[in-house]
Parts: structure tokens; C-alpha cells; sequence
């Protein structure tokens, strides 16, 4: 499934209102000066309460700060061993900070 959704989040096989913010997010991140009331309702038409958009959107903002700083400094890409332990620290933990 993990592989539908980057290959094209609009017909992989999720729900709706994943589809709906994963869609939302992508427009703030491509195109951000054309984000409206319009693109809101529509996330929260479906079903998303505002706070999921609030903790989505915090979650977009620091992976973006991330890959700022990291072209910024030019951090070097870690290899599959770190991705792996990355991954298990996210599992356990989460995003919280």
C-alpha cells in the first residue's frame, strides 16, 4: 500500500480522508499561494476534524524545515540501517517532541 500512495495517493487504496489531506498537503506544498478556504472545506467535508488538519500540517511544516536545512547544510543521506532504526524510533514514539 505504502507504494501505491507515493506512486499516486489519489487512487491508491486508503480512505478518503487521508486521500483528502495528502491531497491538501501536496497543493501547500507545490503551489502554496493558491491555497483557499475552498481547499479547507473540502479536507473537513470529508470527515477530517480540524485537529487531524492542525497535526498534519505540523508534521508537513518540519519534514519542509528539515529538507530546508538539510539542502541547506548538505546533510548526508543516511543509509537503509539508519532509515531502518529511523523508522523503529517513529513507530515506538511518534512525531511528539
Amino acid at each position: 500500500m505504502t507504494d501505491a500512495v507515493l506512486e499516486d495517493h489519489r487512487t491508491a487504496p486508503i480512505d478518503g480522508k487521508l486521500k483528502a489531506m495528502l491531497t491538501f498537503i501536496e497543493k501547500l506544498n507545490r503551489a502554496p499561494a493558491e491555497i483557499g478556504r475552498a481547499d479547507m472545506q473540502a479536507v473537513l467535508a470529508t470527515g477530517v476534524t480540524r485537529q487531524a488538519v492542525r497535526d498534519a500540517l505540523d508534521v508537513a511544516a518540519l519534514f519542509e524545515t528539515i529538507t530546508r536545512l538539510a539542502d541547506a547544510f548538505g546533510f548526508a543521506i543516511p543509509d537503509e540501517a539508519a532509515f531502518a532504526a529511523s523508522a523503529s524510533s517513529l513507530v515506538r514514539f511518534g512525531y511528539r517532541l
